[in-house]
C-alpha cells in the first residue's frame, strides 16, 4: 500500500506521535458489495490525552478542559467509516484526531474591550428612528 502521509502536524512542531496511538479495526456498516463482509475497513484511533508526553502541558490541561465531554478515562477517540478502503479511513481518523486536538489546544480568544458609543453615533441613530416612525405614522389614513 505505501507509507502513511504522516506526522499529523497539531499545530507549530507539535504533531501526533505514531507510537501513542491506538489503533481498531471494524466491519463497516454501508455499501461494498461482496467485499464488504470480509473486510475490516472502519477505523477507530484513540489517543491516550491524560498519559501523553507529546503536547507541553499548558496545551493538555487546555485539551482536557475542553474535551471533558469527549473523554473516556482520559482517552479521546475518533471514528472513520466514510471509506470503503482501511487505508483511506485511517488516514481521515488521523487527520480529524489531529484537528481536533488543534482546536482544544488554541488559546483561549482575546477578551472583548467593552467601548463607550460615541455621541453622534447614538443620536444619528434615535434620528433615524424617529424619521421612520414619522414616515410610518403618515401611512395611517386619518386625516382623510
Amino acid at each position: 500500500m505505501g507509507v502513511m502521509s504522516g506526522p499529523y502536524v497539531i499545530r507549530g512542531s507539535v504533531s501526533l506521535p505514531e507510537a501513542e496511538l491506538m489503533w481498531r479495526f471494524s466491519r463497516s456498516s454501508g455499501p461494498g458489495g461482496q467485499h464488504v463482509n470480509t473486510s475490516d475497513s472502519q477505523v477507530e484511533l484513540r489517543f491516550d490525552l491524560g498519559a501523553t508526553d507529546a503536547l507541553p502541558e499548558v496545551w493538555k490541561a487546555r485539551a482536557l478542559e475542553r474535551l471533558a465531554g469527549r473523554l473516556v478515562g482520559g482517552v479521546v477517540s475518533v471514528r472513520a467509516s466514510e471509506h470503503r478502503s482501511q487505508w483511506r479511513n485511517r488516514e481521515t481518523a488521523a487527520v480529524r484526531l489531529a484537528a481536533l486536538l488543534a482546536e482544544a489546544t488554541a488559546p483561549p480568544p482575546k477578551p472583548r474591550i467593552k467601548r463607550k458609543i460615541p455621541r453622534g453615533i447614538n443620536e444619528r441613530r434615535l434620528r433615524e428612528k424617529k424619521q421612520r416612525g414619522e414616515t410610518k405614522r403618515g401611512r395611517s389614513g386619518r386625516d382623510w
